[in-house]
């Protein structure tokens, strides 16, 4: 999930000189508020050339309005400080997020051009208006007389963030160490970008070129259909084309027969970003010594010490003693799932009269699957054709929400999209009030980013009588025309999790756009997409969506059953992998400048760290090596991935209390809308939670609804 920040903070692009006579902006469609339901972009008139000119005019307008702010004779007020800066940059805001949102999910050379241009400066124009002493100056002194204010909750805290994100962008800092930070700043901004189109390109040039169809023997005829359209799109005639994913783990894994093709998969997923044109490592020892010398400018011993003072964690501790509650357990569990796996293995060579082979990372999904198979007595073959697309989306999704909140779904066909395979739909509120527009895109391209995310397109904000448009992205592979669209079940809870995002966003009720919907700390951003994956695995719910595309037919109870029963399946692999992640990345961000490994010693690096955290288990593998780990050096989580183990804990607390009182009900529904959904950041998340909630969350509901209560070690 990513985040756009709005009004001064949602600043994109410094200024530059206008070709002279003439005007870049005629007829440019980011001039005015889009006149298209929502505001939605128009997305069937904005070309590439259109979006450097309204950078330029939009950065000239906020820095006007900037100006004007911080040169304003009047005393600062709340009104013509804080909320003059929450309806500034307009202009800037819509061709920012436009651009930030489709240069993620519809790329071309052209935009990626322009990123890399205005990424410095970006963070220049960031700069040039957090580090305004006279604006600063104002900011400051309606925080140190916040309680003579008399201001209400929702407006006190956004007084509160305000004067936060001011200090932390170096507002306090002496003009030496500002000068420096604006040079980090901008450096640091190019580097991230030079990674994520990285990633990019790395991954689209590592997928598997496959001459003979017995090499995909095991996989289902969606599947192949899949490899058989991506080779075609890249003009391969009678190939076939094994596209990666994002995760160092491939799909793909757990039902390709042939060992030696799963094994270049694996390799070929690990290895983007090490080498080649595509090499990540430089930018990731720069990147790491760049961001600890930004943290010990503020007096930081650490980039995660600095950025985790602004998340609900607080402290590195505070993450490594969450960690340190599940990770014995995840452990114990890995190594008990890997000896049954190792057996399995045995027995069948011993079967066949060939000899046997030590359980290596390319095998764990394909003999997993078999063990789930035997234990459940079903695999994820025999359910794929109840999970449908379609009915996923409509009858899974969109159903709960409707039982929850009320809410109901119409597609619009009159609406521009960006892909012919992007859908649009309104959403109501109960009482058919229009409410938000939903855009789905659920397939994967080559011009897309890896991964599953949600973007706002438009947040929430009484403020500015906005209403938002969210639009939800996954990476299925699209199969050939005519074939249906089936999912795993990992796919159908990456739906649920992502339009957790959604609704996050579309349910938000505040006065001022940044604390709207999704603008909370990281660790708390996740906590409501994690408790909609309950969703997915409910039996109400999922006899509700999964029928077969064929038939009809719901999914039989037994089935079903094994289904349910088979969740914890897996975990100690599942939980190993992100936890390995998440303190890969913790060891990234803890170093000091002078502690940062040059290009060459970044693979040695991640070795140390991850042999220190205890995660170096070969069949166990990171869910993200560093060389295409975008969550922490592009997407903004770093020193963060932990935000999703500290989110959970409270996603399964509420569903715990769901259970409690009740399950899938609207009353439950509105109670949560109420106390989080529709509050945004207007109270401290902690808050926030302990409202709902009742007092503070327990680690305890995590480990049961992944199976791990028992597990050794724990």
């Amino acid at each position: 999930m990513r985040n756009a920040c709005c009004g001064v903070l949602a600043g994109v692009l410094a200024t530059s000189a206008l070709a002279a006579g003439n005007d870049p902006m005629a007829g440019n469609p980011f001039t005015q508020p889009s006149p298209l339901a929502f505001h939605l972009p128009p997305f069937d008139r904005i070309r590439d050339r259109d979006y450097l000119p309204a950078f330029e005019a939009g950065m000239r307008a906020q820095l006007r309005e900037v100006a004007a702010i911080a040169a304003n004779p009047e005393p600062a007020t709340f009104a013509n400080t804080i909320v003059a800066l929450e309806r500034s940059g307009q202009l800037l805001a819509r061709v920012g997020t436009t651009f930030l949102r489709l240069n993620a999910c519809n790329t071309d050379p052209q935009m990626q051009q322009i990123d890399t241009e205005m990424a410095p400066r970006l963070a220049a124009h960031q700069d040039a208006i957090h580090l305004n002493p006279a604006l600063w100056a104002r900011v400051d002194t309606l925080y140190r007389n916040r309680a003579s204010l008399k201001l209400d909750p929702e407006s006190l805290q956004l007084l509160n963030r305000y004067h936060t994100i001011f200090v932390r962008a170096g507002a306090q800092l002496t003009a030496p160490d500002q000068a420096r930070l604006r040079e980090l700043d901008e450096q640091i901004s190019s580097l991230v970008t030079r990674f994520r189109q990285n990633v990019l390109k790395a991954t689209a040039d590592a997928a598997i070129e496959v001459d003979t169809p017995a090499d995909l023997d095991g996989l289902s005829s969606s599947q192949i259909g899949a490899a058989a359209r991506a080779a075609a799109a890249r003009g391969l005639s009678g190939k076939w084309l094994i596209t990666l994913q994002n995760t160092t783990n491939q799909a793909v894994l757990a039902r390709l027969t042939n060992r030696a093709l799963r094994q270049r998969i694996y390799e070929a997923s690990i290895r983007r970003g090490l080498d080649g044109a595509t090499d990540n490592t430089t930018v990731i020892a720069q990147l790491v010594r760049l961001r600890a010398e930004r943290a010990a400018l503020f007096g930081y011993p650490s980039y995660a010490a600095y950025q985790l003072a602004d998340e609900t964690a607080g402290t590195p501790e505070a993450v490594r003693g969450l960690i340190d509650q599940v990770a014995p357990a995840a452990r114990a569990r890995a190594r008990e799932e890997a000896a049954d796996i190792q057996k399995l293995i045995d027995a069948q060579a011993a079967a066949a009269g060939m000899p046997s082979f030590t359980l290596a990372p390319w095998d764990w999904s394909f003999y997993a699957e078999q063990v789930r198979k035997a234990r459940y007595h079903f695999d994820q073959a025999s359910i794929a054709p109840y999970l449908e697309l379609d009915h996923v989306l409509g009858d899974g999704l969109f159903y709960a929400a409707h039982e929850l909140y009320g809410l109901s779904f119409k597609e619009r066909h009159d609406l521009p999209v960006y892909q012919s395979d992007v859908r649009v739909f309104e959403v109501f509120d109960a009482g058919g009030k229009p409410l938000a527009l939903f855009l789905a895109d659920y397939f994967a391209r080559d011009n897309k980013q890896g991964g599953a995310w949600m973007g706002p397109y438009a947040l929430q904000s009484r403020l500015l009588h906005r209403q938002p448009v969210v639009a939800n992205h996954l990476n299925i592979r699209k199969p050939l025309p005519g074939q249906p669209v089936l999912l795993t079940f990992e796919e159908v809870t990456a739906m649920f999790h992502e339009f957790g995002h959604a609704l996050h966003g579309m349910l938000s009720d505040v006065r001022y756009p940044l604390l709207s919907g999704t603008q909370v700390p990281r660790d708390f951003v996740e906590y409501p997409s994690q408790f909609n994956e309950m969703w997915a695995r409910e039996p109400q719910v999922v006899a509700h969506y999964a029928h077969h595309y064929q038939t009809g037919e719901p999914l039989p109870p037994q089935l079903l059953a094994q289904v349910i029963a088979a969740q914890n399946f897996d975990q100690g692999y599942a939980t190993s992998e992100y936890l390995a992640a998440a303190l890969l990345d913790l060891a990234w961000h803890q170093i000091s400048a002078a502690q940062a490994p040059d290009a060459a010693g970044v693979p040695a690096f991640e070795t140390a760290a991850l042999t220190a955290s205890g995660f170096d288990y070969a069949p166990v593998p990171p869910r993200y090596h560093s060389g295409y780990f975008l969550h922490i050096f592009e997407s903004g989580y770093a020193a963060g991935y932990y935000s999703y183990l500290w989110s959970e804990v409270l996603a399964r607390d509420t569903g715990q209390w769901f259970h409690a009182h009740g399950g899938l009900t609207r009353e439950n529904g509105e109670y949560l809308r109420a106390h989080v959904l529709a509050r945004g950041r207007s109270t401290d998340p902690d808050v926030l939670f302990r409202e709902f909630y009742g007092h503070a969350p327990e680690v305890g509901p995590l480990l049961e609804y992944r199976g791990l209560a028992g597990a050794a070690g724990n």
